[in-house]
């Protein structure tokens, strides 16, 4: 199970649900405790502002970052739940919760699992640019940007509500 919220819910989600890995997609200069009850092993950070090209001042996500992303996924054994989490549990997470689908069911058609994604979360609205530097490392050929395209913007929120996904 993969559990998808912001910053504000991380500690309480992790207690609920007992998760075991977590991703941590924030602003370099956000500061954040470290979850408790999960071994630094298994807590990826990734440190980007939520922007989808390039901006005077700001860090965008980069190839190197989907890699990473790419590679704590496919090393986590899957028996416990995941968190992925970034402030808002809105654009950052819901991108890198929908690279985790893609990656899990490689046979899934991409705008399918965009509308799963949808529906467990109103108010998702997946960073274009992480998706489009996973599509790449996937090679899913820009479906799973066009997918993501199709859904459209979400619901507007403050912040997201946590939600689930299945992978």
């Amino acid at each position: 199970m993969i559990i998808v919220g912001p910053l504000s819910k991380v500690q309480p989600l992790i207690d609920e649900h007992g998760v075991s890995h977590v991703v941590t997609l924030l602003a370099p200069d956000t500061p954040h405790p470290a979850p408790q009850g999960v071994h630094q092993d298994r807590h990826l950070k990734l440190y980007f502002h939520d922007i989808v090209q390039a901006m005077e001042g700001h860090t965008p996500p980069r190839a190197a970052d989907a890699e990473k992303l790419i590679a704590f996924l496919e090393g986590w054994e899957r028996t416990n739940p995941m968190l992925i989490h970034c402030w808002a549990g809105i654009s950052r997470s819901t991108a890198a919760a929908y690279t985790a689908l893609c990656l899990f069911r490689p046979r899934a058609d991409e705008e399918e699992l965009a509308w799963e994604l949808r529906k467990a979360s109103p108010s998702a609205t997946p960073n274009r640019l992480i998706v489009s530097l996973a599509d790449d490392v996937l090679g899913r050929e820009g479906r799973m940007v066009r997918a993501i395209e199709k859904i459209g913007r979400g619901a507007d929120a403050f912040e997201g509500t946590p939600f689930v996904l299945k992978p």
